[in-house]
């Protein structure tokens, strides 16, 4: 490993720990000519997963991605960053179980949604009416019935 100040590929490792999943190891290294400590987070490589959009355009899957917009539709909103983080963790481990090389778009934004609707009901409104394209008030009281329907049962 280089190190990123002096770039010599002499370190050591002074401390290495696992993430709570188990599925990436974090190491603390020290750079042996200049004393800088640093991290390098390990895991396990795996082919690239692609996103098949409605257009058919291929991308590289980005967990990033789907954290953005999830943020963006709790902005402004009670919703606690942890909670979006293992939100995203476990729609990215449903995606790597479930597919092997392609993932349709739908089904990412259907997991999305669904995440959503369980954590915020204002959330996944602002979401879903981005995600469908909303064009008029119609489309998004169609969405809310079936909500207001469960809000009157309980």
């Amino acid at each position: 490993m280089r190190c990123p100040r002096c770039k010599h590929d002499n370190d050591r490792v002074v401390d290495s720990r696992t993430s709570a999943e188990g599925t990436v190891i974090r190491r603390r290294r020290e750079c042996l000519s200049c004393h800088l400590r640093y991290t390098t987070y390990e895991r396990i490589e795996d082919t690239p997963l692609r996103v098949v959009k409605k257009s058919g355009e291929r991308v590289r899957f980005d967990r990033d991605r789907i954290l953005a917009g999830m943020v963006k539709a709790c902005e402004k909103l009670s919703v606690a960053t942890e909670d979006l983080e293992s939100v995203t963790r476990s729609i990215e481990q449903k995606i790597q179980e479930d597919y092997d090389r392609e993932v349709p778009s739908t089904v990412i934004g259907t997991l999305v949604m669904d995440a959503l609707k369980d954590l915020d009901p204002v959330a996944y409104l602002r979401f879903a009416s981005v995600y469908r394209e909303f064009r008029d008030i119609s489309q998004f009281l169609e969405e809310l019935r079936p909500m207001l329907d469960r809000e009157g049962t309980r």
